[in-house]
């Protein structure tokens, strides 16, 4: 059987352009029976059943709201969430930036936590205090912006010229509730700072 080269070359160099022309867009945006698939960030030209030519943008705000049952916060759309459940009636949620502050909110369905604030920051802290950190820590407490209020413990853990900052509160009734828990490096306030803020801020317990 003879092979054709050529066409075989030829059909070769064409796949290239073929996936370029099938790229598949992030999004699928409808206006009324017109629908069109874009990425964010991208500007398009849409003819409309009446003939009209409009340009739509998708864009991507700076903030999205996470739900859960018990509780929602806002945070930035560029940190991803994390859900994981740890034992049948514990869920634990988590937040990390890149420069390693944490958002940790867990999850009760069927106790109250309240009780739990020591221990949290014991298991959080106990590598670094191994290693020579020396930890402090201080009864705390804040208020939500629904006049809710928490209790807790502030902390730092110190090491050399490193300072670890840890938050730990929690929220309860008799038989599910929550501890949240923020962590940040103090040299990276000035990046992640925000970030804690707009949690604090935002956070809503649903109890």
């Amino acid at each position: 059987m003879q092979i054709r080269w050529t066409a075989i070359v030829a059909a070769m160099l064409a796949l290239p352009s073929l996936g370029l022309a099938q790229e598949q867009k992030t999004y699928r945006l409808t206006i009324g029976e017109t629908a069109v698939d874009i990425n964010p960030g991208e500007s398009l030209d849409v003819a409309m059943p009446d003939g009209k030519t409009v340009k739509v943008t998708l864009a991507l705000n700076e903030f999205a709201a996470y739900s859960s049952a018990l509780f929602s916060f806002v945070h930035p759309t560029s940190m991803a969430i994390a859900k994981t459940e740890i034992d049948k009636d514990i869920d634990q949620h988590i937040m990390a930036s890149a420069l390693g502050t944490l958002v940790i909110v867990q999850e009760y369905s069927s106790m109250n936590p309240v009780t739990l604030n020591e221990l949290m920051l014991q298991e959080l802290t106990k590598e670094s205090v191994q290693a020579g950190g020396e930890l402090s820590r201080e009864p705390a407490t804040r208020k939500l912006s629904d006049g809710k209020e928490l209790t807790g413990l502030k902390a730092t853990v110190k090491m050399r010229s490193d300072e670890a900052r840890f938050e730990v509160f929690s929220f309860g009734t008799t038989d599910q509730g929550l501890v949240l828990v923020t962590r940040i490096d103090a040299e990276n306030v000035p990046v992640d700072g925000a970030m804690i803020d707009k949690f604090w801020e935002s956070l809503k317990i649903k109890l």
